[in-house]
């Protein structure tokens, strides 16, 4: 029985959450909060706190009551000086 459990947690660790391509690699200028969380190495929840408490050390904007965050603030708070 514990054969089983262990394939079945393999394959939903091969097969969960969405793919985000790299920070130097993004050509939008805002991103959704799941994006911006896997590049800040933090949980969705951190950054959606850090907007309605307005705390963080980035803000985001709101746009028809989404959060969308600024690809070059987070390149800033991550320390990538490339400029894109």
């Amino acid at each position: 029985m514990n054969t089983t459990l262990i394939s079945v947690h393999t394959q939903r660790g091969a097969t969960a959450g969405p793919i985000f391509p790299a920070l130097d690699a993004e050509t939008r200028s805002h991103v959704d909060t799941a994006c911006a969380a896997y590049w800040m190495n933090r949980r969705p929840q951190t950054l959606r706190a850090w907007a309605c408490l307005e705390n963080g050390p980035i803000r985001p904007i709101r746009m028809h009551g989404r959060l969308a965050w600024c690809v070059s603030d987070i390149r800033q708070v991550m320390g990538d000086r490339s400029g894109k």
